[in-house]
C-alpha cells in the first residue's frame, strides 16, 4: 500500500531523513520507533505532503504522491493525526469530528451515519459531543483527533506519538481502539511512537529509527524480544 524508497528530507537546508526505505501492506499496523528527534514526525509529514522531500519516492497504492498537495493526499485516503492532537480548541468535539468530512461532500444523512460510526468506537466522545474540545482531557482530545481522521474515510492513518502526555490506562485504551479499527474497519496504520513496548504489542511490523535512518526492522514480536531493542 505504501512504498518509500531512498527518501531524503528535512527542513530548509537541514537534512533529517537519510535514505529511508519502508513498506506498509494493506491491513497492517506498522510502528516506526525511536527517541524524540530521530525523524519520525518528519517522515509522516513527508508522506502526507505537508513537506516535499529532497529526493526519493513515496508511493501510495502504486502512485507517486510526494508531488501532490496535502489535500490531494487526504482525498486518496491518507490521513495524518499529528503529534499533540491539534484539535480546534474553540470548537465542540462534534464540530471537530465534522471537519473530517470536509473533502467528502456528504449528505446530512450520510454525515449522521459517519458520526454514529465514530461514536460506536469512541462512546466517551458521544457524551462529550457538545463540550469545547479545548476543555476536554488529553485522552479525549486524542480520541477526537483519531475520530476526526475516521470521519475522512481513511485507507491509512498516520498516527504520530499517540501516547504522548497520556496516562498509561488511556494509552492502552487508545491502542485498543486502533486495533479495533484495524480489524473491523480494515484501516491500515503507520504509528510513529517512542513507547516501544506499547507499540510493538499492537503492531504487526516495526522499524527502528536512529539519526534519520532505519537501523533495524522486522516482525513486531521479533523486535519485542530483541535485546538491542530492549536496551
Amino acid at each position: 500500500m505504501l512504498e518509500i524508497r531512498n527518501l531524503h528530507a528535512g527542513y530548509g537546508s537541514v537534512e533529517i531523513l537519510r535514505g529511508i526505505d519502508l513498506d506498509v501492506h494493506a491491513g497492517e499496523i506498522v510502528a516506526v520507533l525511536g527517541s524524540n528527534g530521530v525523524g519520525k514526525s518528519t517522515l509522516n509529514n513527508n508522506i502526507s505532503a505537508l513537506y516535499k522531500p529532497f529526493s526519493g519516492t513515496v508511493r501510495f497504492e502504486g502512485e507517486e504522491i510526494s508531488g501532490l498537495s496535502s489535500s490531494e493526499v487526504v482525498k486518496r485516503g491518507v490521513i495524518q493525526v499529528m503529534e499533540g492532537r491539534r484539535c480546534f480548541g474553540h470548537l465542540t468535539v462534534e464540530e471537530n469530528l465534522l471537519t473530517g468530512t470536509y473533502t467528502r461532500n456528504l449528505s446530512r444523512a450520510d454525515t449522521a451515519v459517519a458520526l454514529e460510526r465514530v461514536y460506536h468506537y469512541f462512546p466517551r466522545l458521544k457524551t462529550r459531543r457538545a463540550s469545547q474540545a479545548g476543555y476536554t482531557s488529553g485522552g479525549e482530545q486524542q480520541m477526537t483527533a483519531v475520530g476526526r481522521a475516521l470521519m475522512a474515510n481513511p485507507k491509512m492513518i498516520l498516527l504520530d506519538e499517540p501516547s504522548m502526555g497520556l496516562a498509561p490506562q488511556i494509552v492502552e485504551e487508545v491502542f485498543n481502539i486502533v486495533k479495533d479499527l484495524n480489524e473491523k474497519e480494515k484501516v491500515t496504520f503507520l504509528i510513529a511512537e517512542q513507547n516501544t513496548n506499547m507499540a510493538l504489542k499492537y503492531a504487526d511490523y516495526g522499524y527502528i529509527m536512529e539519526s534519520g535512518r532505519i537501523v533495524m526492522d522486522g516482525a513486531a514480536e521479533d523486535l519485542r524480544t530483541n535485546e538491542d531493542v530492549k536496551e
